[in-house]
């Protein structure tokens, strides 16, 4: 297949086998075909990202295996700032000035940037085959059609914490919600620690770092974000009022003057050993692993008083998609390929421990900390982020006033029954449930749950997110009704 590419033109194929138990942690992969590159002169392709962390591991991990499979590509990762991201590359794709590949945040955000012409439909790229429907539920058009990006991994929300101080402390992993107070107030009595190494002056870390790290266990996972979308619940019911009264409790555990702590100041406080327990999740293994010079753990959010199901934010992350304007459309095709392959899939999961694959090929981890938070995937029930799907369409933007609100609430400026009216009111404005079931959402979901019952999920023992989530979807009010 030859495909014009502006610059160069190629048409090589490459077949890639992966022995089992090899270094990059790909166990068992099955030899697959990807496109690759044999050009009449070198081309370089750019990666847009938001992942500003993650430079050195692309550019010294990443980037050269590919390089020396296809040594006339050149890639460059360019990142950006996360909270500049979404703004710059709007900005980038509409002058058209915007990297080859196209880093896609899950759900709408890349959505929005599909239906306006910015990322290319992947329907045909070697490789798209090796994920599930549910592995590609986060860069496919509603109607479950077309997929606009390959995905590359999901991340788990939790809490990271110093095993030193709670060895000092004499301190236990809190299971329960009362117990994880407890563990907080021993902390702040002792003195020596920060409890809680989180800010809120970036606002989203709020949000992402503790409501949607804890609010799972209070709206039942994906049964209560399937409920939001579906119209059968409201933002103002009792469970998001309890999440955000759990969330106002942090607030006295958090550093002195935490309304100025931004996202990094938070980071550099756990990792120097000020904070003993950092709210966040996978993502900071390899940032930690860098910086701490001290052991570190993790423990999946403690359940509610009374409560025997737990639930965690197992949430589809991170794609990568091809800008539809590229000049160099082999190239980043052939790149999308290699992404695709289980090469790939062990490179990316062991040189960034926390963010698993969404590939069906099984990979082993060699992380104990992302074998720690990988494992809860046995115990709980898994979801996503609540207002990733459909929710943060219109405006005002669910996800951005999640970040308000929830900081609002850290900082004792509005109250959690306040924030929950505002929410609701603020979707009542744009949205309707009859979008939901226009969207073709429910068929697909329909579809998670025959796969479920069927054993039909495609997936290995690493990425099973949403493995309950048709079952919670049909059981919810049965799970209600078992909660004290």
């Amino acid at each position: 297949m030859l495909i014009a590419g502006g610059r160069v033109a190629v048409l090589v194929v490459l077949v890639l086998v992966v022995a089992c138990g090899d270094g990059d942690g790909v166990q068992g992969a099955a030899p697959i075909v990807t496109v690759g590159a044999g050009a009449d002169e070198p081309v370089t392709i750019t990666i847009d990202s938001w992942r500003n962390d993650d430079l050195a591991i692309w550019s010294d991990q990443i980037i050269p295996v590919f390089e020396a499979e296809f040594p006339h590509i050149e890639v460059v990762f360019n990142p950006f700032p996360p909270t500049e991201y979404d703004a710059a590359l709007a900005g980038r794709l509409e002058e058209g000035t915007g990297g080859d590949l196209i880093t896609c945040r899950p759900f709408d955000v890349s959505l929005v940037l599909f239906e306006k012409g910015h990322l290319a439909p992947l329907n045909d790229l070697p490789g798209i085959e090796s994920f599930s429907s549910v592995a590609q539920s986060a860069w496919i058009t509603d109607d479950g059609s077309t997929p606009f990006c390959v995905p590359m991994a999901s991340v788990i929300h939790g809490f990271i914490y110093n095993v030193e101080a709670f060895d000092e402390l004499g301190l236990s992993v809190p299971q329960t919600e009362d117990e994880f107070f407890e563990v907080l107030d021993a902390i702040a009595t002792d003195g020596s620690y920060v409890p809680l190494g989180m800010g809120t002056a970036d606002l989203w870390e709020a949000a992402t770092m503790g409501f949607q790290n804890i609010g799972p266990n209070y709206w039942d996972g994906e049964a209560g974000r399937m409920a939001l979308i579906d119209g059968s619940a409201k933002l103002t019911d009792q469970p998001y009022v309890n999440t955000l009264v759990s969330l106002a409790r942090w607030s006295e555990y958090l550093p002195p003057g935490a309304s100025a702590v931004t996202y990094v100041d938070a980071q550099h406080l756990f990792t120097v050993g000020q904070a003993a327990i950092y709210p966040a999740g996978s993502w900071e293994i390899a940032g930690f692993n860098a910086n701490a010079d001290f052991e570190y753990s993790a423990f999946r959010p403690p359940v509610p008083a009374g409560q025997d199901t737990c639930y965690i934010s197992d949430h589809t992350d991170i794609a990568l998609g091809m800008n539809a304007a590229t000049a160099n459309t082999d190239a980043a095709q052939t790149f999308l390929s290699w992404v695709a392959s289980p090469i790939f899939a062990g490179l990316y999961t062991n040189a960034l421990p926390g963010f698993f694959t969404l590939q069906d090929t099984p990979v082993k981890l060699n992380d104990p900390v992302a074998q720690k938070f990988i494992s809860w995937r046995n115990e709980c029930e898994s979801t996503i982020r609540n207002s990733y799907q459909i929710l943060s369409r219109g405006e005002p933007n669910l996800e951005e006033e999640l970040w308000a609100t929830s900081a609002g609430v850290l900082n004792g400026t509005i109250t959690p029954e306040e924030a929950t009216q505002r929410l609701q009111k603020g979707l009542d404005t744009w949205y309707t449930p009859a979008a939901f079931s226009q969207s073709g959402v429910r068929g697909r979901l329909n579809a998670f749950r025959g796969a479920v019952r069927n054993k039909r999920f495609g997936g290995s023992h690493l990425y099973n997110p949403n493995n309950a989530l048709a079952e919670a979807f049909v059981n919810r009010s049965q799970k209600r009704s078992q909660r004290s």
